[in-house]
């Protein structure tokens, strides 16, 4: 009795250790091959500045499309790993259903998917959203990513991919103490702010905004300097003036002392809306004194058009019925519809960015890291300029020989120690803050002043990732944001957004031909097999005891 005691004794003991040792050291293990489950360093320094409930709610529940279920079920196992780093993480699933008026006025717009199912296609709609809830503070979080794609296979697989930096971004964001600063530069003749608006209203939803009136350098340069270095980035989008002396060294000197830069620039004369007016118009070269400043980062933007034969639309009158104009959408060759880069945080996984009447940069050997972000397609063609551009050329038929130029750069970032372009020149004013070689530094430069300007609808902005006449999608918001995101990005989060799986999906043709074989290998084979099996069990028992 008493070794039974001592036994029962030792089982108990040994489970309250087993347990106690199970709450002390907690361990999850990711088995997958890509180690999609595993958390990056990055994201554990995010989450663990989580110091009060967090919220995140998302908006994947209810009746939808089975490939959406392996969204759902992806979504949820990897909040359940940021929920095991930090427990003040809560994570809610909704349906949508009742909510979905309350979600649009939030922003988070409805998804319209063709599904296939056992042969027959069908519509369905969808909330591919997130909201992360810190305190007083809310971030929507995108589960679908906008980039066009060749199957909702591969839409699924990139927004598998995006998870970790949508979530990681989000909770970055809410738990944010202090927003980084950016000026948006004014005083050479650059975009109106409501040609600004669809683009810096959502950049003005994560950092803060001030204009910044670069020719007060003419009153006081040392001070107008000093106030532009409080700033973390300047944002620079079609000045029409010539820069003087002092103004380029204000920005010279600003990015020597470690401000970043994002250059949207035309280096000619070419604008749709006088086109469209008087079916002609000559586009000629356009001095803003920049090439020298340009020249001495390793970069140098040309003078020459580029036409590419993929490239957007435009509407075109074809013709009177009645009273009616009538239009039509015909490829505008001027106006290019360009490739991201898709081994770059910035642009993996988004759409194409349209251009309109862009330059080609040429590339200088110096010590900084050059990467191209916006690329052409092979077929193009470079016209120099002055030119003169008349809109019934679009009905010209196309001969591919005279569109032989190949790939043509029109966006680069800049990575590396910048030389002063005035470390050997005479300054134009004295400063203190003079610096001739930058630390570690960032800048990108795109070779179109209109890659940020927003169409106008009523007197309103317009939505500027979409033409208003032709209902044409594209991503040059997504490409800006992410643009600023990445030269404002000091903890690496952008760096996940390079992050590849592998995700396995079903053969749906080949599945739909082998229904019958499958389902009844499942279902009807192990059904014969237990009968199988309860025969003979039978018919030897019976044999054995007879």
């Amino acid at each position: 009795m008493n070794k039974k005691i001592k036994n029962i004794a030792f089982v108990c003991i040994g489970l309250i250790a087993l347990n106690f040792m199970n709450q002390s050291f907690y361990k999850r293990f990711d088995l997958t091959a890509d180690q999609r489950y595993t958390i990056s360093k990055t994201t554990k320094t995010v989450v663990n500045k989580v110091d009060k409930s967090l919220y995140i709610t998302v908006y994947l529940e209810g009746d939808f499309p089975s490939e959406f279920k392996r969204l759902q079920i992806e979504t949820r196992q990897y909040l359940e790993e940021l929920s095991a780093v930090n427990k003040n993480i809560t994570i809610l699933f909704k349906n949508p259903d009742n909510l979905r008026e309350k979600l649009i006025k939030k922003g988070m717009m409805p998804s319209q998917l063709t599904v296939e199912e056992d042969g027959k296609l069908s519509e369905a709609i969808i909330f591919p959203w997130a909201e992360v809830n810190y305190g007083k503070k809310t971030e929507i979080v995108s589960l679908l990513p906008t980039a066009i794609v060749a199957s909702q296979e591969e839409q699924l697989q990139k927004a598998i991919e995006n998870l970790e930096y949508g979530f990681s971004n989000a909770i970055n964001d809410v738990t944010s103490k202090q927003k980084k600063k950016i000026a948006i530069l004014t005083g050479n003749g650059e975009l109106e702010d409501i040609y600004q608006y669809s683009f810096l209203s959502e950049v003005a939803k994560k950092y803060r905004l001030a204009k910044f009136t670069l020719d007060s350098v003419a009153s006081n340069a040392p001070q107008t300097l000093k106030d532009l270095n409080n700033l973390d980035l300047a944002i620079i989008t079609k000045p029409t003036e010539t820069f003087t002396e002092k103004e380029k060294f204000t920005l010279d000197q600003f990015i020597t002392n470690g401000g970043k830069t994002l250059w949207m620039l035309d280096n000619l004369q070419a604008e749709q809306d006088s086109l469209a007016n008087n079916g002609k118009m000559l586009a000629y070269p356009k001095d803003l004194n920049l090439t020298d400043l340009l020249f001495a980062y390793g970069i140098r933007i040309n003078t020459t058009l580029v036409k590419d034969l993929y490239s957007a639309q435009i509407p075109v009158a074809t013709g009177v019925v009645g009273n009616q104009t009538q239009f039509k959408n015909l490829d505008w060759f001027y106006h290019p519809l360009v490739n991201g880069n898709p081994n770059h945080p910035i642009t993996k996984n988004t759409g194409n960015v349209r251009l309109q009447f862009a330059n080609q940069i040429d590339t200088l050997k110096n010590n900084l890291k050059k990467t191209p972000l916006l690329v052409s397609s092979l077929l193009t063609q470079k016209v120099g300029t002055p030119t003169l551009i008349e809109l019934q050329s679009i009905a010209n038929e196309v001969v591919e020989n005279d569109y032989k130029s190949g790939s043509q750069l029109f966006s680069v970032l800049l990575e590396g120690e910048f030389n002063s372009a005035y470390k050997n020149r005479v300054k134009p004013f004295k400063t203190s803050l003079f610096k001739d070689k930058s630390t570690a530094n960032k800048m990108i430069v795109i070779a179109d002043g209109d890659v940020g300007k927003n169409q106008l609808l009523k007197g309103k902005p317009f939505d500027l990732n979409r033409d208003k006449w032709t209902n044409q999608t594209f991503a040059n918001k997504d490409f800006l944001l992410n643009a600023v995101d990445y030269l404002l990005d000091d903890s690496g989060l952008m760096t996940l957004r390079n992050k590849s799986l592998q995700i396995r999906m079903l053969d749906k043709q080949k599945a739909f031909k082998e229904r019958g074989f499958w389902q009844f290998l499942n279902v009807g084979l192990p059904l014969i097999l237990l009968f199988a099996f309860g025969f003979v069990f039978n018919y030897l028992r019976k044999r054995k005891y007879r």
